[in-house]
Formats: structure tokens, sequence, C-alpha cells
């Protein structure tokens, strides 16, 4: 058994546009690198290593959250020392608290000898979502642990469909600014016109039909949010300008990275990414806006463990 493990937990793109809360994918980059070790002691301990404050209180730090309820499962005396240094900003719309708490589990699972399936590890590590939200969601956590697209086809009980999907270029903004997920749910309509159900039901299944055929028109044609986007894009500033822009610069499609306040684009070719991050950075520069951009793929392993610390980097 062994007594340390290294951990690369990749940031996530949940929704996915059309998709709330049912439709995610895990990225190759940027990932969260993270430490985990028994310990003779009883008990869990969290350090940071990281400058953004967050709670070291296991029940109140999403990956303590979510060792907390692995722990409770295994039933028997175990002490855990995690040490976290985050990359994938808090708040960003990355999936930054999917990656703790889903990066932590895995470990964890891989120290007492995989005892725990991959539905078991997603839902000890949703507990950590309902401490980051207010709400257990696992379209982050889900392709975290899984890698590559995944749908959420029922929290409860939890039922998790992989999605094979073609390759992809992705092309993530993150202005730095912040958007709460807990807010950014706030602002949501109680209510949805029927039209508007029927659009979107529309667009999730010719989504996951794209996907898993590798049809690139219909990924493009299917990546449309009539719901929650109209409403949450009012949070991100230059969103607009972003995503016509980049669609005329020949993006499949993309919107809001989660809760934002990251935008994504989907391509299919390399060079369009790097053109669309052109594209980015120009408007969010003359925004005035500091900015971070990344040029990535689809990560179809999730979560990463070695029993060596990981030297590529993480951002």
């Amino acid at each position: 058994m062994h007594k340390t493990i290294y951990i690369s937990a990749p940031a996530t793109i949940a929704n996915l546009v059309c998709g709330f809360d049912v439709l995610g994918l895990a990225l190759e980059s940027p990932s969260d690198p993270m430490q985990l070790s028994l310990s003779e002691t009883d008990g869990l301990r969290i350090h940071h290593t990281d400058n953004y404050a967050l709670p070291l209180a296991p029940e109140k730090n999403v990956a303590g959250a979510a060792l907390l309820a692995l722990m409770q499962e295994w039933g028997k005396p175990i002490g855990l020392d995690l040490v976290i240094h985050k990359t994938i900003k808090p708040g960003s719309g990355l999936g930054s608290s999917a990656a703790s708490s889903a990066g932590a589990v895995a470990g964890a699972n891989h120290l007492l000898g995989n005892p725990f399936s991959k539905e078991d590890l997603v839902r000890f590590a949703m507990n950590g979502e309902k401490v980051a939200s207010g709400v257990k969601h696992a379209d982050n956590i889900a392709p975290c642990i899984y890698g590559g697209v995944t749908l959420i086809r029922s929290i409860h009980p939890l039922d998790i469909v992989p999605i094979e999907a073609p390759p992809m270029h992705v092309t993530v903004v993150h202005p730095q600014i912040e958007v709460r997920t807990s807010d950014a749910r706030q602002i949501l309509r109680k209510e949805v016109q029927l039209k508007n159900a029927i659009r979107q039901w529309g667009n999730i299944a010719g989504l996951v039909a794209g996907l898993m055929k590798g049809d690139y028109n219909l990924i493009g044609r299917s990546l449309e949010d009539v719901i929650i986007e109209p409403v949450r894009s009012i949070l991100i500033p230059g969103f607009d300008e972003v995503k016509k822009r980049c669609l005329e610069a020949g993006a499949l499609g993309g919107g809001i990275s989660g809760s934002g306040p990251s935008i994504f684009m989907l391509n299919e070719h390399r060079q369009t990414a790097k053109t669309i991050e052109k594209i980015m950075q120009e408007i969010y520069t003359r925004l005035g806006i500091e900015h971070k951009t990344y040029v990535t793929a689809v990560n179809h392993h999730g979560v990463r463990l070695s029993d060596k610390p990981f030297t590529e980097p993480t951002h």
C-alpha cells in the first residue's frame, strides 16, 4: 500500500452551453497539483501552498468535505495529510472546487487499495460542491473523475454516462474577475417557458448525438442556450462580442464555462483555436480587463495519479 500519492486534478467545463447541470468535459490544462499521504495520526489535515486563503478546517474546505464523506463510508480509523496548490483559480468557472474535491477522493481511494468505484468517488466529491455553492451537482465532478465528456442523467439516483467525443481543441479566456457559483445561481429564473424548454431539449439531444457521431456541424448547431446564458452573460463584460467574433472566425461554438466568468470555444482544428485565442486577448486587452487564456484539448483520462511529483506544467 502506498503511503503518499501525487495527484493532478484537471480543470473542467460544466454545462457545455445547453446542458445546465447535466453535461461537462475535462480539460488537459490547467490542472491542480496535490499530494495526499497516509498518517499514523488519525483524522484529516489540510495545507494550502497557494495564496487564496481557502479554509483549512476540513468541513469548510471543499476537498475536506469530500474526504470526510469518503472516510465516513470507509468506516475505519484513518489519518490523511493533504497538500493542495491551486492553479485553477476559485471562482473562475473552470471547476476549481471540483478539481480539489475529485482529486482528493481519487487519491484517497488509491491509497486505500481502490475499494470505491468511480461513481462512489463522484458521490463523495459532490459534498465538496455543496460547500462551494450550496448545491450538490456533478457536472464538473464527473468529467474530472471519468475524463472526457460526461452526461449526468440523474443525481437521485446518481447515473453517469461517459460520452465518446471526437478530437476537439478548446480555447478558454478567464477574465480576472470573480463570479461566485452561488451568486450566478441566484439570478436564474425559477420558471421556464415551454417553447424554450423544448428548444433546449433539442439542443442537448443534438449535442450528445453530435459528440457520439463525431459530427462537428451538429455539435456547432447544438451549442445554443436559450435559458441560462441570456441571464448569466450579463455578469461577464465583453461576452457578446467574444462569442460573435469567435463564431465568425470559425469556432464550432461555445459560451460560459460553468457559472463564469471564463468563456470557452470548441474548435475542430488547433489553428482555429489559436486564432480564437488572439481574438479573446484583443477584446479583453481593449476592455482593460486582466485575463488568462488557454489553448488546450479534451482530457480523456481525468484525474491523474503518480508515485512521483508531476513535472509537467499545470497551467
